[in-house]
């Protein structure tokens, strides 16, 4: 279960793990449940157990037979430090992300508390980039717990962006996205919390890349700020490639 993705800011998703539970405001629409609803209802196997976390043993090594380069989120589906997957597995999953240097990955979780007790037993090369979910300001202390980590590339994504985030500390951070809530009962967000977020990324020189405004047609509100799209992200270290073998033309990481 790697796809490809329409999410802007990667290539594919690669799901060891399915299914999650909610611990803050950011999860109260969750595409994801919403979207394993719609596949357990089409009888997709992975998905029998509907949102409930679920470990697909034979997707671990899934990277490794991958050959050509790939720019790779890591449980798009799920939150891989969930309480409910044990250490093991995560271990499981970062050796299958060391052993796959022609592959970048991006690992996003709301469980900051358990990545920062488990990181120390990790490895962290530096293809394995390693970002926090901060929706509002509850949940500020996320950030803090993502700088303990000692990942060479660590991000924020501030989706949903559902308050200000006026006071975020970038030390530490390489790259931050920001995005709107989107589907369903999509709550507002307002521009001057974008702008904030923009001009707090300039002034610390830290990488910013706006997602989407969201809302119910999230294609009709568009992805533009200040009437340009923001798509800025870290240097990748190799060249990426998509299925057609055609070069995405992203530099090589330096430094």
């Amino acid at each position: 279960m790697a796809t490809k993705s329409k999410i802007e800011w990667t290539e594919m998703t690669w799901n060891p793990v399915t299914g999650c539970s909610k611990i803050s405001e950011g999860c109260r629409h969750c595409y994801a449940e919403r979207m394993a609803r719609r596949l357990k209802a089409m009888g997709n196997a992975r998905y029998a157990n509907g949102f409930r976390v679920t470990l697909h043993d034979d997707l671990v090594d899934l990277p490794r037979r991958m050959r050509l380069p790939r720019l790779i989120f890591v449980n798009s589906m799920s939150d891989l430090f969930h309480e409910k997957v044990p250490t093991d597995f995560i271990r499981r999953v970062f050796d299958t992300m060391a052993a796959c240097p022609q592959h970048t990955f991006q690992v996003l979780t709301k469980r900051t508390k358990r990545l920062r007790e488990l990181a120390r037993e990790l490895p962290w090369p530096r293809h394995v980039w390693i970002g926090a979910s901060v929706e509002d300001e509850r949940v500020l202390g996320r950030p803090d717990d993502l700088r303990a980590v000692p990942a060479h590339i660590r991000f924020l994504s501030c989706e949903p962006l559902i308050g200000p985030l006026d006071k975020l500390t970038l030390n530490g951070i390489s790259w931050v996205i920001v995005g709107g809530e989107s589907g369903p009962s999509a709550r507002p967000m307002e521009p001057t919390w974008v702008e904030s977020i923009r001009r707090q990324c300039d002034v610390a020189h830290v990488r910013f890349f706006f997602k989407q405004w969201g809302g119910v047609r999230k294609d009709l509100a568009g992805r533009e700020l200040n009437g340009r799209t923001y798509d800025d992200m870290p240097l990748l270290r190799a060249t990426v490639t998509d299925r057609a073998h055609e070069p995405l033309r992203l530099p090589l990481l330096t430094g």
